[in-house]
């Protein structure tokens, strides 16, 4: 998948914004410029004086208080070459380059007020991705048997947080996966979107049954949420080789990718979001499907699918996706985001979390699924011949028998003699004498 953005790289201006910074830092230098020429070409020089400010307040918005005093400079300078080139100054000229002085001055003051406050923004704006990498911890190209890829926008563009949630853990009962979405945005958003977060990669480690996890989620949301706040989440999980599990908690439902095409995964009976089991009562319910090897599992918000263009319609996601599929589920997950991007004309409107699960085809490796106890289990079929079996040797007591009770030296010789009778391969050696050298 891609990585998450660094912040520092974030708040790096790039070169398109550098150049359209000198140009913006430009612009008081030239329409100070092309007043002061027009009104000495007009002859009208005095009337021409106040508008010469415009460049300080100008400058005050585009650069430093340093670079406002230069453009002040700059226009005070030509207001006297325009009100007297040959003659003395009155008390009203006097006054317009005065008040230039004023404007200048006051310009400064805003840029360094402005400055303060892009400072603080940076600052907040770092925090809160901060707040998001802790939140939504990245997550690696590969884990477990899958390759994984994830894509976040959240629709306070400023802050670069919001209300999606998402999460992928391996466990000791597989690797488990969680795409949910809170009910609002902003702070409150994100203290629900975080307990969520908490709570499942507690339980996802502690209980066996994806329900289980599930409940736990329900209780602890329960007890922390208000009335009319919920959660919208499917839990997956991958207990076994070639199976899928699924709980769908009132979220949009999954998108199977095959070969065959894209098939929606819709759940077998409805069940109400988390935090709202108390009202009617529901369960909700396990559904089993089955996942082969290069099949993947698209998990999203409703941000992706509710998105619309200027005609209002919808973003066809199940259509899109089979167009962009490939192998590579960053590469897939990236087409994706950029026609879904193109598709609302450059900015979501609400939260959008794309998760990508792939299950590569792994070759050579026939048994790579079966778990690692399994794989060591000795092999009686490769003893059998031999006249020895998993738990020791045809006529001689097993290792643990040899090490737990008391054995006579002569019960032991003949132990380890039918043993070396049966395995032992001798090899002739020559018994004389090394010369000496």
């Amino acid at each position: 998948m891609d990585r998450p953005p660094d912040h520092r790289r974030c708040l790096r201006p790039t070169g398109r914004h550098f150049a359209a910074g000198h140009l913006a830092a430009g612009a008081p230098v030239l329409i100070v410029s092309a007043i002061a020429s027009f009104a000495l070409v007009s002859g009208t020089g005095v009337n021409w004086i106040p508008l010469l400010a415009v460049g300080p307040a100008l400058a005050a918005a585009t650069s430093r208080p340093g670079g406002v005093l230069w453009v002040g400079f700059l226009a005070v300078v030509l207001g006297l070459t325009v009100a007297g080139p040959g003659g003395e100054l009155n008390r009203e000229k006097v006054i317009m380059v005065c008040a230039q002085i004023a404007v200048t001055l006051a310009s400064c003051l805003a840029s360094a007020l402005r400055g303060r406050r892009e400072r603080v923004l940076r600052a907040v704006r770092s925090v809160a991705e901060a707040a998001q990498h802790a939140l939504l911890k990245p997550v690696p190209a590969t884990v477990g048997q899958f390759q994984v890829a994830v894509r976040y926008s959240a629709a306070a563009a400023e802050a670069r947080i919001g209300g999606d949630l998402y999460a992928l853990v391996p466990t000791p009962y597989g690797v488990r996966v969680i795409v949910g979405d809170v009910r609002g945005k902003g702070l409150s958003a994100v203290s629900t979107a975080s307990l969520v977060l908490g709570v499942f990669r507690e339980a996802a480690y502690d209980e066996p049954d994806l329900l289980a996890v599930v409940g736990r989620i329900e209780r602890s949301l329960a007890r922390n949420l208000g009335c009319d706040d919920f959660v919208t989440a499917v839990v997956v999980g991958y207990p076994k080789a070639d199976t899928m599990e699924l709980v769908n908690c009132g979220h949009a439902p999954p998108l199977l990718l095959r070969r065959s095409g894209v098939m929606t995964v819709e759940p077998d009976e409805p069940a109400p979001p988390l935090g709202l089991r108390a009202l009617c009562g529901e369960m909700p319910c396990l559904q089993v499907l089955p996942f082969a090897d290069d099949e993947q599992l698209l998990l999203y918000t409703d941000g992706v699918t509710e998105a619309r263009n200027h005609r209002r319609e919808f973003y066809p996601l199940t259509e899109r996706v089979a167009r962009h599929r490939c192998d590579d589920p960053s590469r897939t997950l990236a087409a994706l985001h950029h026609d879904l991007l193109a598709h609302v004309g450059g900015r979501l409107h609400d939260d959008a979390a794309l998760l990508l699960l792939r299950k590569p085809a792994v070759v050579g490796q026939k048994h790579a699924d079966v778990p690692l106890s399994e794989q060591l289990r000795p092999r009686e079929d490769l003893f059998r011949p031999y006249g020895l079996a998993a738990g020791g040797l045809a006529g001689a007591p097993a290792l643990g028998e040899l090490g737990g009770q008391q054995q006579k030296p002569s019960a032991l010789v003949e132990s380890v003699g039918a043993a070396r009778s049966v395995v032992a391969v001798p090899v002739p050696y020559d018994r004389s004498p090394a010369p000496l050298r």
